[in-house]
């Protein structure tokens, strides 16, 4: 294959036997047998052990090699003796015998940590040391995972008769959700670029262009907080938009291309398309997020209007929201206890009420003398409960009891072990509003260049607060992996929905002007979306951190500790692209 290897480190088989071959690799162990030292040679695709000949400088000069320097070996393939064959290793069976080992990359430095290592290491040295992190099994792996998704995502794309097109990284700054990375211009003195948070603008743009189904692997770019399932500064999204297109037309799209990706790069049983169409107004009182588990089969249902006629003044003026637990009746009192000291403590809620049903039909538990026979009968209707089951309650004034209805769920979803591990569950989240309240000003709650639903006529004559737009977001086993819209193209209905969040048109022209004179030269209906590739390689890869499936991420704090980025410039190239910085007191 090359001057430094013939195979690959997994290549050989007994057939090999007795062949001459040469490979290339990393030492990973070394075994000194005293008169015999064993070598485990690795490289991307593999292990192959190797032996010393017996003579006395082979096996002084191979023990004393460091472990993780790089070698090439030379020798002969030889069958292993039954006692050290491995099972666990495809090149279990062989051996090469050493007639010739190179130390072409000698380690000098002592190991930060073991590479292979079962034990915890600290992320702040995994990331500073990326490059021997990146030698870990599971991390090489996922960058293999990674690799293939990208082509089949591609593949599967291109065959819909999606054209790939590649969109600017210099661009101009906009509003759109989150603080831009900015980048001076040298030649333009007091002007900047801003890196994408997407390429929104320009994937409209070139549906106006005449482009009929578009789509790219995108880097996007915002300055944004950590998060286990969002990394600070870069990610990648699979963008997607057609012309001449309605939310289903994307929906049904799209659909096919996600599922295929998980069947082909999973064993778990996956939900079959069409995913089911869930309302958001719905998924906020059942679920309590617009992010739902649907493996966790716990709803959340209303019971504010049977608290209004009973004495509990902890409830009063209260939305009453409750979750009902069923065939919990082996469960200790300290089960539910725990329940209430959780929300407490990790939510930071006023508390948890719960009620256990007896044997009897009756209620025990720390409220159930505030519940009258009647509102004990309604409860047990609205939630279908039985004996043995127990009711949860969370009180709480409007937004802030959905969100915590919804952790108190996820939380007794996973100490009920009631969640498959072995399942993916999507779904679609649709009819979004188009602005929310933020502070007494009108904002937009998801996408500002979505088109709201009954168009001009319903800015104009509709609450505000009441009016939904075309916005969908796909969301599997409670992560959002993919957010989208149909895209508000005409100019008249643009303006005005801008004005109603605080733009005026002469903001609108500023801010998004390349659109705001586009749209003037006959754009067509068109509607898209972008799925977030580095969360759906988390959920196949089966990792908790996204981290573990980008090869060089920053850290929490948005710190590249191998490269020491972000880092001090020169003056002189300051100077060049006309900054000078301040001092911040200390």
């Amino acid at each position: 294959m090359s001057e430094y290897k013939t195979l690959k480190c997994d290549a050989l088989r007994l057939d090999n036997v007795g062949e001459k071959v040469k490979i290339s690799g990393w030492v990973e162990t070394i075994r000194d047998l005293g008169g015999l030292v064993f070598l485990d040679i690795r490289d991307m695709y593999g292990i192959t052990q190797v032996v010393t000949s017996g003579k006395d400088e082979d096996v002084d000069f191979a023990s004393h090699i460091p472990i993780e320097s790089a070698v090439a070996v030379y020798g002969t393939v030889k069958k292993r003796d039954e006692e050290t064959i491995n099972s666990k290793l495809v090149t279990g069976l062989v051996e090469i015998k050493i007639e010739k080992i190179d130390i072409l990359g000698k380690r000098t430095l002592n190991l930060p940590f073991e590479i292979n290592s079962n034990q915890d290491i600290r992320e702040d040295l995994r990331l500073q040391y990326r490059y021997l992190d990146l030698r870990n099994d599971k991390l090489k792996n996922n960058l293999i995972l990674r690799a293939k998704i990208l082509q089949f995502l591609r593949t599967q794309m291109i065959e819909r008769n999606f054209l790939e097109v590649q969109t600017p990284i210099l661009t101009s700054s906009s509003p759109e959700g989150a603080r831009d990375y900015l980048v001076p211009s040298r030649l333009h003195p007091e002007k900047f670029y801003a890196l994408p948070q997407a390429p929104q603008q320009f994937k409209q743009l070139l549906m106006v262009s005449g482009i009929d189904k578009y789509f790219q692997i995108a880097p996007c770019f915002r300055d944004e907080d950590a998060r286990a399932d969002r990394t600070p500064g870069e990610f990648y999204q699979l963008d997607m938009e057609m012309s001449f297109a309605s939310q289903e037309d994307v929906l049904s799209s799209i659909e096919p291309v996600i599922y295929n990706l998980f069947k082909e790069f999973s064993n778990k049983e996956i939900n079959a398309c069409p995913f089911p169409r869930l309302k958001y107004k719905d998924v906020m009182l059942k679920y309590g997020t617009d992010k739902p588990d649907l493996r966790n089969p716990l709803e959340i249902v209303d019971v504010t209007d049977i608290f209004e006629h009973l004495e509990l003044r902890a409830f009063k003026n209260m939305i009453v929201r409750v979750i009902s637990t069923h065939d919990v009746g082996d469960k200790p009192r300290s089960f539910f206890e725990d329940m209430t000291n959780f929300a407490i403590k990790e939510l930071k809620a006023k508390g948890l009420a719960w009620l256990r049903i007896l044997d009897d039909g009756s209620f025990q538990g720390p409220i159930a003398k505030f519940i009258t026979d009647e509102a004990r009968i309604e409860m047990q209707k609205r939630t279908n409960s039985k004996p043995g089951d127990c009711i949860f309650f969370v009180a709480e004034v409007p937004g802030v009891v959905e969100k915590l209805a919804g952790q108190v769920r996820d939380e007794l979803g996973k100490r009920l072990d009631l969640i498959d591990d072995n399942r993916f569950e999507f779904c679609w989240i649709v009819d979004f509003p188009m602005f929310e309240d933020n502070d007494g000003k009108l904002s937009f709650s998801h996408n500002p260049f979505s088109m709201p639903q009954g168009g001009l006529e319903a800015l104009e004559n509709k609450n505000p607060l009441d009016i939904l737009a075309y916005q969908y977001d796909m969301v599997c086993n409670g992560v959002e992996i993919a957010s989208g819209a149909v895209r508000n193209h005409d100019i008249e209905v643009m303006i005005k929905a801008f004005s109603m969040a605080g733009y005026t048109e002469e903001e609108v022209k500023t801010k998004f002007g390349a659109l705001y004179t586009a749209f003037q030269y006959g754009a067509p209906p068109h509607a898209g979306i972008a799925h977030g590739i580095d969360r759906m390689i988390m959920l196949l890869a089966d990792t908790e951190s996204i981290r573990d499936v980008i090869a060089f991420p920053l850290n929490s704090r948005s710190q590249d500790l191998m490269m020491g980025a972000p880092s001090n410039i020169k003056m002189d190239l300051l100077r060049d692209v006309h900054i000078r910085t301040i001092p911040q007191n200390k």
